[in-house]
């Protein structure tokens, strides 16, 4: 029952492919900072694998709203006999801004966010920010817009109070009080147009907007922007062994899902990967992985295969399927290893992670594995190589969270969470282990072709 460092199971010429690997990894993060961006790179990589926007196809794969996305690989067993799902969730934390974002006070134009997803909102001042979004004009014209990624772009960020001052209102508050949500204000420009008294800063980044993009303030009602950090995926540690990047959670697995799903021809039973949002919002709303778009990809797949396609045949697919909630966990943190329960963590480095549960204190919000799926997991990953580990989300009391199992559970297919350890979850710059990368990726690749 001893684990131990996975680094030392590889040869040279294996570490070689983790990193090469990773490389790859490292550029999706860079691009795929939110759910729009990450589905359209999901779709141009298994467009270049043969996968078809078309449900009749063998490799086939349909969008929902921009947002979402399910690739599906036709198997050699029937449909009824069930399928082999892995489902992830595209989204992370960040911040939106508000439908009425733009002001002025104190000489500054300033924009009104709303955070989204659970952040600690003391991480999220004093960083260069990027902002990212798409505008629809009242004629149905869409704008995108990116700034802050290219080299040469402005950045934003949020104020911070200096140290001098913080004492009464920082420093004697609890760290989760200390930044309020509605002070979490992007700085957005400070040059006033002259000849105006009233609102002259605004005025004037409002001028930089209709003159580079053609936005006028109303045009904020819709739209969506998200402000996510301006840095791009670095190496970490001496060895670099290590990526420290926004948004690991859960793209971590979402590369891995998308690399494993490309590879895989002609399984057994069919394959089914869910790049689904709003995960981080428990998800919700038409999105997310309780709408109804997995039901309606598998009716029109069905039915492009020539049956007979009804409720119950849907329901019955799904009870017999077979599933991944590919989620990242939180590995034993060295500096606060007091919130973890040592035997029972995961550990940077160590492989995959499999979770039986997870929920908070007495398995509240849990899809809890049966062990009989357990077993089989665990004897799919040993028989192929994988280098794997247990853990849960730190002590029972500590705290918890959830992930799109527990949905996906209640159509009645075995469905366990198994996924990348992470540092600094749900932070600006969360860490991962590269070989746990790769190896989250070869336990995809092995699950579908089983």
């Amino acid at each position: 029952m001893e684990k131990q460092s996975g680094w030392t199971k590889k040869t040279k010429e294996e570490i070689k492919d983790i990193f090469l690997f990773c490389e790859g990894y490292k550029g999706f993060l860079d691009i795929a900072k939110t759910e729009r961006k990450a589905i359209n790179i999901i779709e141009k990589r298994l467009a270049e694998n043969d996968f078809i926007n078309n449900p009749g196809h063998i490799r086939t794969f349909s969008i929902n709203k921009g947002k979402a996305l399910a690739a599906f690989i036709r198997g050699e067993t029937r449909p009824s006999d069930g399928l082999n799902i892995i489902a992830v969730h595209i989204d992370a934390p960040r911040l939106d801004l508000k439908q009425n974002p733009l002001y002025e006070d104190v000489d500054l134009a300033l924009l009104r966010t709303h955070y989204y997803g659970g952040i600690k909102k003391y991480q999220w001042v004093a960083i260069p920010l990027a902002m990212h979004g798409i505008i629809v004009k009242k004629d149905g014209r869409k704008i995108e817009l990116a700034i802050g990624e290219c080299e040469g772009d402005p950045v934003f960020v949020i104020d911070d109070l200096l140290p001098h001052l913080s004492r009464k209102i920082h420093d004697e508050k609890k760290m989760a009080d200390a930044i309020e949500g509605e002070k979490l204000t992007l700085l957005f420009g400070s040059m006033p147009v002259t000849g105006i008294e009233r609102e002259s800063i605004k005025k004037g980044v409002l001028k930089c907007l209709i003159d580079r993009y053609g936005i006028i303030e109303e045009d904020f009602i819709s739209a969506e922007f998200e402000i996510v950090p301006a840095f791009k995926a670095k190496d970490v540690g001496i060895d670099r062994s290590m990526i420290g990047a926004y948004g690991q959670d859960d793209r971590a697995c979402a590369y891995t899902l998308l690399e494993a799903m490309c590879s895989t021809y002609s399984p057994g039973r069919s394959c089914l990967a869910i790049f689904a949002d709003k995960e981080e919002i428990g998800s919700e709303g038409n999105t997310g992985i309780q709408s109804a778009f997995l039901q309606i990809t598998l009716y029109d797949i069905l039915e492009s295969m020539g049956l007979k396609v009804d409720e119950a045949l849907i329901r019955k697919m799904l009870f017999k399927s077979k599933a991944l909630s590919a989620d990242v966990n939180g590995a034993l943190n060295p500096t606060y290893q007091d919130v973890h329960e040592k035997q029972n963590a995961c550990y940077l480095g160590r492989g995959i992670c499999i979770s039986k549960f997870t929920g908070h204190g007495g398995k509240v919000g849990a899809s809890d594995a049966n062990a009989e799926y357990v077993g089989e997991i665990r004897n799919l990953f040993d028989r192929e190589g994988i280098i794997w580990q247990t853990g849960e989300m730190g002590k029972i009391d500590a705290g918890g969270g959830g992930t799109v199992a527990k949905h996906l559970a209640v159509h009645g297919m075995d469905i366990i969470d198994c996924g990348t350890p992470l540092l600094a979850m749900h932070s600006p710059f969360e860490i991962s282990n590269k070989l746990d990368i790769y190896e989250t990726f070869r336990a995809f690749k092995v699950f579908f072709k089983s």
